[in-house]
C-alpha cells in the first residue's frame, strides 16, 4: 500500500513540474498579437485562429461537421496572412511592404499561408469549428521554404568583415542583449548599433544557412533563465542596451565601449555568424 501511495506522490509532484515549468515557460514567451492572431518572437512561430459555422442545408451531421472545419481553415489562412503582413522585418520595413514592392516576395509568402500546418481544432457544441494553423518564420528542417528566406535579401546578409580577434580574450558561445526597460519592438532583422551610428551587429554579420534556420536574433523574457537558453548557452556576453532607434523602435543602441569589446572579443565572428544572439524584453 505504501509503495503505491508513493508512486501516486511521485506521479503528481512530477505533473506538478511539469506543468509550472511549461506555465513557466509560456510566461516568458515573447508574444505579440497582430490582427486575430500572434507572433511568437521566442519560437519563431506565427499563428492565427479561423472559426466555420455549420451549414444548415448539409444533408447530415457529419457534412455539416465537415464543412464547418474546411471553413474554419480558410478562415485561420486568411488571418494568418494579415498577421503575416503585419510582421517587421526591420525597423523601417513590414512584410506587407516588401509584398507590395515584390511581386515574387508576394508569391512565395501566399504559398507559404497555403502551406500553413492546422496544430488544434476545436469542436463547439453548436457544430461549429475553430482551427488554429501556424507557420514558422525560420526552420532548421526546411530553412528555404521560411518567411525569413523570403523576405530577407540574400545580398544583405553576410557582408560585412570583422575585425581579426586578439588573442587572450574570454570565448564566449554567444550574446545577450539586455533591452528591458527600452519599449524596444521584436523584428525579424533589427540592428544593434554603437552610439556613433555604426552597426554592431545585423543581417550583414549572420551566415545566410544560420539565419534562415533560426532567424536573426531570439526574444526573451527573463534575464536569468536567457543565459541557460540553447541559442546562446553555456558561456553568454551580457550587454546592456542604452536606448532604442530606429523608425519602429526595434534597433538597440548600446556604448560605444561595450561595442568595442565585441569587436575586439575572441572568435567573435563565429557566435554573430551563428546568430547566436538574444534579445530581452518587457
Amino acid at each position: 500500500m505504501r509503495k503505491r501511495e508513493w508512486a501516486l506522490g511521485f506521479l503528481a509532484a512530477a505533473f506538478c513540474f511539469f506543468l509550472f515549468s511549461h506555465l513557466s515557460w509560456a510566461q516568458q514567451a515573447v508574444v505579440q498579437a497582430v490582427g486575430s492572431g500572434e507572433i511568437d518572437w521566442s519560437e519563431q512561430v506565427i499563428r492565427a485562429t479561423g472559426s466555420g459555422a455549420p451549414n444548415p442545408d448539409a444533408p447530415n451531421i457529419a457534412a455539416a461537421r465537415l464543412g464547418a472545419e474546411r471553413a474554419a481553415k480558410a478562415d485561420a489562412l486568411r488571418n494568418i496572412l494579415e498577421t503575416i503582413k503585419g510582421v517587421r522585418i526591420d525597423s523601417e520595413t513590414l512584410v506587407v511592404n516588401a509584398m507590395t514592392q515584390n511581386d515574387v516576395i508576394r508569391t512565395r509568402v501566399q504559398g507559404i499561408v497555403r502551406g500553413a500546418r492546422a496544430v488544434k481544432t476545436r469542436y463547439l457544441s453548436d457544430g461549429a469549428v475553430e482551427v488554429t494553423v501556424e507557420i514558422q518564420m525560420a526552420s532548421a528542417t526546411a530553412p528555404s521554404n521560411t518567411l525569413t528566406a523570403t523576405v530577407l535579401p540574400p545580398q544583405t546578409l553576410g557582408t560585412q568583415t570583422q575585425n581579426i580577434p586578439k588573442a587572450g580574450n574570454p570565448v564566449y558561445t554567444g550574446v545577450i542583449f539586455d533591452a528591458r526597460g527600452l519599449g524596444i519592438r521584436p523584428a525579424m532583422s533589427p540592428k544593434v548599433l554603437d552610439e556613433d551610428g555604426r552597426e554592431v551587429y545585423g543581417s550583414a554579420f549572420v551566415s545566410p544557412e544560420w539565419a534562415t534556420k533560426f532567424g536573426v536574433v531570439g526574444y526573451a523574457k527573463d534575464l536569468e533563465a536567457s543565459k541557460q537558453n540553447d541559442r546562446v548557452a553555456a558561456n553568454p556576453l551580457v550587454v546592456k542596451g542604452a536606448k532604442v532607434s530606429g523608425t519602429g523602435g526595434c534597433d538597440l543602441v548600446i556604448s560605444n565601449a561595450d561595442a568595442q569589446g565585441m569587436r575586439d572579443m575572441s572568435k567573435n565572428l563565429s557566435f554573430l555568424e551563428q546568430c547566436r544572439v538574444l534579445i530581452v524584453v518587457d
